[in-house]
């Protein structure tokens, strides 16, 4: 965390030295009003009152996703705590907790809610880009499991049928696992049809060596 403190004649003049000193914007600062700006200074001797302020920035975008995510599970009702993990490419969050339920959804619709609105509120924070990602108590690590499980098992379907199955709706992030599940299957092979938020996994069988992966 970056701090500045400034004093000048009034609130928001101390707020632009902070600013200038930080090199950052209004909206990506903290702002906390130390000395109110008044007419008489010390027992009324020494003429007119500074405005004193403390300008806090977060330039870390783990502490940003953190700080957001808390008041979101506050404003839920949810009792949360969180983890963050540092990787190469992301940020990994995990949120913890008893009845986090209302933060997974209906096949993890809400929390894919929750973590694009989180990267947005980074993005917004933070000149360079970092991205975000959320999960509840290992709920994406079953999901990929499931999922997994899932295109096998439909895989070996459409070799004995012959036929195409088209999979439900699934985020970029669910058909990315179903494609590299079975991309080393030399009797089948996937590719992706319709529009976003109702873009599907069509697995078939393989006519040539093109497939498509998005």
């Amino acid at each position: 965390m970056k701090v500045a403190e400034k004093t000048a004649k009034t609130v928001e003049e101390a707020v632009s030295l902070c600013l200038a000193e930080l090199g950052v914007t209004r909206d990506q600062v903290s702002v906390e009003v130390l000395e109110e700006p008044g007419k008489k200074g010390l027992l009324g001797l020494f003429g007119n009152k500074l405005a004193k302020v403390k300008v806090s920035y977060e330039d870390d975008p783990g502490a940003i996703a953190c700080s957001f995510l808390k008041k979101m599970t506050e404003a839920m009702a949810v009792d949360a705590d969180l983890e963050v993990f540092h990787r190469d490419d992301h940020i990994k969050i995990n949120i913890t907790g008893s009845d986090l339920g209302i933060l997974i959804g209906r096949r993890g619709d809400t929390l894919e809610s929750i973590q694009f609105l989180t990267n947005l509120a980074v993005s917004k924070k933070l000149t360079n880009r970092s991205r975000i990602v959320i999960d509840v108590e290992g709920y994406r690590k079953r999901r990929e499991e499931t999922l997994i499980v899932l295109a096998k098992r439909l895989a070996d379907k459409v070799k004995k049928s012959g036929n195409r199955i088209v999979l439900e709706p699934m985020s970029p992030q669910e058909r990315r696992i179903i494609h590299t599940a079975l991309q080393n299957e030399w009797k089948v092979t996937t590719y992706s049809e319709g529009e976003e938020p109702h873009r599907r996994v069509v697995i078939a069988l393989k006519r040539n060596s093109n497939s498509e992966i998005s």
